[in-house]
């Protein structure tokens, strides 16, 4: 149309040589144009003629007037979407002249889209980083630069692409390493449009965080593949070789029952510990899933409940007295499946499997804390277990005031700290009772040793099946009395205690050991055996014999 129009233009009317509207200009505002895309655009198309004639713009654009004077035209130009040339036109005394102005559009790098690909990658594996923007021009203004943290990693323009090709992206494969993980990726665009007369225009990606891992060994389960009913076990699930440790997470099962595991880690290895506890015998599976990132692995371990509680051992009198029969058997368990063997301590006999084994003995003083103990033994899986079970024989028998615990003739010193030397014996263990000129004292109380404690005294040891007196001879040395006349201070001594212990007889009559029987009885308190034996020392007392 602007060709047809210009042509009809030369030919209305022909100028004539050298007249001065030959010299008028056309010319249009803005003279350099960059539009973003989808923005309106104003522009004037001007000119010098005095009198101007026909005039305005040519443009593929949709255009409207909002304004005109005698020598120029204003035009909106409506949602420029795409690159062109727009043409102002003037005629000017039958002489049409036009000037041109380029418009570009331009779309700044709003969307910038950073990829990896994958985002959990293996150690010495090959991961991809991609960026691209999805609506940007003009492309061959636009740098692509992909970051590693503040470090670039690659950088592209779009200079040298031929048309059909152009697309803004940029991709790159990077080869992972343990010091890559958890880095930082990122794009940066950057729009110069300085050679059309703008800026730069800038864009950023969200930052992207890749994860290196490294998964190479089978996680193992340790633990029994017996377990007991009813009694708690600790297993473990360990996972070698693999980075980060510290973010395995482990899933561990016994049979349909999830299990609460405590997590560890140490350099390459991490694992887990769980109690397990199965109520019900029979075959379970404990199974434990390990998972980092988007790699997991799931290990198998069968489990075989079983139930083998303690044999039963029993003694048909565990406080019997000394002398008479005493029987001790030992049973397996009616819980145990299937019937244990029994072998109890001391029997001679092995008894078949389900049978019971049994000993009888005749209880003596020797007895007294002797354990008896007996064991069963069930094979599970191939397996040989033990269980074993423990008692005690406590023999009763009368109390005794031996020579060797209880001395008949002792020595104090003179001034040192004693205590009267008397264990007696017995089960249960006798009450002792001293007593002296008449009056009862405590033994195990120490006594600042003078001369007037030589002398004779009386103890009494009682228990629930009877009592014991002894005399014991204390002689009381002076500490002037030397070394070398020891033997003959013994020798007079022993002759002082015999004529002490003569005339003490023959004046008061002597306190002999005596033993009396009492009737049993197991289940009184030893209140009554003091009481009881402080009534036999009162009758060892000089004034009573």
């Amino acid at each position: 149309m602007y060709i047809l129009f210009g042509v009809w233009g030369r030919l209305a009317s022909l100028p004539r040589p050298g007249s001065s509207e030959e010299l008028f200009e056309v010319s249009l505002w803005p003279n350099q144009t960059l539009v973003e895309f989808g923005q309106p655009l104003m522009v004037n198309c001007s000119t010098t003629c005095p009198e101007p004639g026909p005039g305005g713009i040519e443009t593929l654009l949709k255009k409207t007037q909002v304004d005109k004077g005698p020598q120029w035209k204003e035009f909106l130009l409506e949602d420029v979407t795409e690159n062109s040339v727009l043409q102002c036109f003037f005629s000017c005394a039958g002489i049409q002249k036009d000037t041109s102005l380029g418009i570009t559009v331009y779309k700044p790098p709003e969307r910038v889209i950073l990829e990896l690909q994958p985002a959990w990658v293996a150690v010495d594996e090959a991961f991809t980083v991609k960026c691209h923007v999805p609506s940007v021009a003009p492309l061959e203004n636009l740098t692509l630069t992909l970051l590693q943290g503040n470090q670039e990693l690659h950088r592209k323009n779009f200079l040298n692409l031929a048309l059909a090709s152009q697309r803004a992206e940029v991709t790159i494969s990077v080869r992972a390493k343990r010091e890559n993980d958890r880095c930082n990726f990122s794009c940066h665009a950057e729009l110069d449009l300085s050679s059309q007369g703008g800026g730069l225009l800038n864009g950023s990606s969200a930052i992207k965080v890749l994860r290196i891992f490294e998964f190479s060994e089978s996680p193992q389960i340790w633990g029994s593949s017996l377990l007991e009913v009813g009694v708690a076990e600790t297993v473990s699930c360990e996972l070698a070789g693999v980075f980060p440790a510290g973010e395995v997470t482990f899933h561990m099962f016994l049979g349909d029952q999830e299990l609460n595991p405590f997590l560890s880690w140490e350099g390459d290895t991490a694992w887990a510990n769980a109690t397990i506890r199965a109520m019900e015998t029979g075959a379970l599976e404990l199974s434990c899933l390990v998972a980092l990132g988007l790699m997991e692995q799931k290990t198998r371990q069968p489990v075989h409940v079983y139930s083998f509680p303690p044999p039963v051992l029993e003694i048909e009198d565990s406080y019997p007295l000394a002398g008479t029969d005493v029987n001790v058997t030992c049973s397996g368990h009616v819980l145990s499946s299937p019937s244990p063997t029994i072998r109890l301590q001391g029997a001679t006999d092995l008894p078949a499997p389900g049978d019971p084994a049994w000993l009888l003995l005749t209880a003596r003083e020797e007895d007294d804390g002797r354990n008896f103990s007996c064991e069963a033994f069930l094979e599970v899986q191939g397996r040989q277990l033990i269980k074993t079970a423990v008692t005690q024989l406590h023999v009763f028998y009368e109390p005794r005031l031996e020579e060797s615990s209880c001395p008949s003739n002792q020595t104090w010193v003179e001034g040192m700290e004693q205590v009267l030397a008397c264990v007696p014996k017995g089960n249960p263990t006798p009450a002792l009772v001293c007593t002296w000129n008449g009056i009862i004292f405590d033994p195990e109380v120490p006594q600042k040793a003078a001369k007037n404690h030589t002398g004779i005294y009386c103890c009494t040891a009682t228990n629930k099946l009877g009592s014991v007196s002894k005399d014991i001879a204390i002689v009381v040395e002076g500490l002037e009395e030397g070394i070398s006349s020891s033997i003959f201070l013994i020798i007079i001594a022993a002759l002082g205690v015999g004529v002490i212990t003569i005339a003490l007889y023959l004046n008061y009559g002597p306190c002999k050991i005596k033993r009396r029987r009492l009737r049993y009885r197991p289940k009184e308190g030893k209140e009554e055996e003091s009481q009881l034996a402080a009534q036999q020392a009162e009758k060892c007392s000089p004034r009573n014999c």
